[in-house]
Formats: structure tokens, sequence, C-alpha cells
């Protein structure tokens, strides 16, 4: 009898784990997640911060362009001159 008692405790606890798994995964693709998770960003400045960082790479990206482009004219016309 007392076996029949902690079978059946066993199996309600591994169903209530099971249950408990599923339940969790199953909240992480919704779009409710997403939205979530989108507010607390922006809530806690992150979203700022990875922006300023994007805009930081997009001006770095622009000096360069630049900076070549300044050589080049600079290399033109020094082959002009000679």
């Amino acid at each position: 009898m007392m076996k029949t008692g902690w079978s059946s405790v066993r199996s309600l606890l591994l169903i209530f784990f099971f249950c408990g798994l599923l339940m969790t995964a199953g909240c992480e693709g919704t779009d409710t997640r997403d939205q979530v998770d989108d507010t607390v960003k922006t809530a806690a400045g992150q979203k700022d911060l990875e922006r300023y960082q994007q805009m930081k790479e997009q001006i770095g990206d622009i000096q360069a362009q630049e900076t070549e482009r300044y050589r080049q004219l600079d290399t033109d016309t020094d082959a002009k001159t000679e």
C-alpha cells in the first residue's frame, strides 16, 4: 500500500514538473513576451544606448570614407602637378 502511495505522489510531481516546464518554455517565443522585453529595454535605456552605439559606428565609417576621399584627392593633385 505504501508503495502505491509514493508511486502516485511521484507521478503527480513529475506531471507538475513537465506542465511547469511547458508553460515556461511556451512563453519565450510569443509576441507578448517580445513586447514586454522591448518595453523593459526602453525603460532601462538600453535601446537608447544601442542607438548611440550604432550612430557612433556610422560616424566612424563616414569619417573613414572622408579620409580616403581626401587622400585620393591629394594623390590626384600631386599627379597633376608633376
